[in-house]
Formats: structure tokens, sequence, C-alpha cells
């Protein structure tokens, strides 16, 4: 399984400490948070991991390079100068793409298995995407996600529709070939993608039965730093 990280943000809200330090090196229960990414991905089995990063990058390379080895190769895609959006950083990856694999995102911690939506897409030969979706009903922030059955009828962010009641939980299993038709260097967000796939009824989805964590912001770093103190030490990292 490779994982693909959305990390290159400039991670405004974070400020001043994203000032000097990348997100995802910003340190949460004594630890670099990609160093907790980095081994729920190996604990899922994940073998590859491209970061694409930007501000700030050659920090989380330099660091990486440096962690203890889980059994994963990780190579690096970065933005370059001008800034593309989620998804021109992805596009911008797209050499480095295995025919399938799972994108998620820089700030994101996801206690479940990373595989499990890969494991949905490759049953459905019929889809382009599976996204893992958690249904929220507006608790960890606002709904974007409507589901029609086991597929996603609508994904649209900054609507309070009330037929939105799931979030997007941050793994989305693609198909490289969903990326081809892209202009490289394009400035677009990796939602467009989904809100088409939605439309085409192309994008299937995978409930995740445990809510995600994420360090976009103050309060989530607190809640996350919360979760993993009441977590015995044998449980945060599965075998």
């Amino acid at each position: 399984m490779q994982i693909v990280v959305l990390a290159g943000g400039l991670a405004t809200r974070m400020r001043p400490e994203t000032e000097q330090i990348p997100k995802s090196l910003l340190h949460v229960h004594g630890r670099p948070f990609v160093d907790w990414q980095l081994e729920r991905f190996a604990a899922s089995g994940a073998r590859s991991v491209i970061l694409c990063v930007g501000y700030l990058g050659e920090q989380i390379e330099s660091h990486v390079k440096r962690a203890l080895d889980r059994g994963l190769v990780v190579g690096y895609s970065y933005d370059g100068a001008e800034l593309v959006g989620t998804g021109g950083a992805l596009r911008r990856a797209y050499a480095r793409l295995e025919e399938e694999f799972v994108l998620t995102y820089g700030d994101s911690y996801l206690p479940f298995d990373y595989a499990a939506p890969l494991h949905d897409l490759r049953a459905h030969p019929e889809a382009v995407a599976t996204m893992s979706v958690y249904r929220n009903h507006g608790q960890l922030g606002p709904s974007n996600v409507a589901l029609d059955g086991d597929w996603v009828a609508k994904y649209e962010k900054g609507s309070a529709s009330p037929e939105l009641d799931c979030i997007d939980y941050g793994a989305i299993a693609l198909r490289r070939s969903a990326l081809a038709e892209i202009e490289e260097g394009a400035v677009w967000d990796i939602e467009a993608l989904f809100r088409k796939l939605a439309r085409k009824r192309q994008l299937r989805a995978f409930l995740a039965p445990e809510r995600f964590y994420e360090i976009g912001s103050p309060e989530g770093r607190r809640d996350f730093e919360r979760h993993l103190a009441s977590e015995p030490v044998d449980a945060q990292v599965p075998p």
C-alpha cells in the first residue's frame, strides 16, 4: 500500500509556532506529529509513503531521515516556487504515484486501518475513488458529505444543507488515472475532484467507526493531546 500525504500547507492557524517549523513537526505528546502518522501508516501495512511538502519541507525530510526505521520507503514531492493548491500538489507527484494509492492530510491522525478504503476500491472497478467518511452531524467541524447508500452523493464544503451529515474522514483511496487529464502546474484544490466524482457517481463511501483527530487548529491539537494521554502506550500504535 502506498500512502500519499498532503503536507505542504502554511498552517496559518498554528502561528507563531509554524513561522519557524512546519505543522508536521509540531510536538504532540512529546513527539513530532509526523512520527505519530508514520507509525499509524506502518501499522496499517503501508510500505511506501510520498510526502507532498512545500513550506519548510526540508525540515520534514531531514527529520524523517533521522527517525527510526519503520519499514517504510519515504519519498518527497516538493511544491516548487508557485503554490498550486492541494490538487495541484498531488498532480505534481503523478510520476511517483502507484496505480492505486491512499491519500491523506498532513494534519490528520486516523485511528483506523488505512488499507480499508483501498480494499473497497479494489472490490469495485466501477469506482474511481473510495472516501472514508464519519457520521459527524456537525460535531467535529462542519459536515461536508451526503451519502446515498455506499456512494457519496454530494461533497460540498461551506454548505449548511441538512443532508450533509457526514464528514471527509481524511483517507481516500484513489486511482491514479483520475489525475491523468489534469494539466501539470494547474492551480486547483482536491475538493474539485471529489465534487466531480460524486456528481458522476464514481466516489464510494467507507464509514469509519471511530472519530478522527487533527492538529490543524490549537483546539484540535489539544484534543489529540488529551486522546493520547488517555490511551495506554501499547494501544497508541497497534502491532
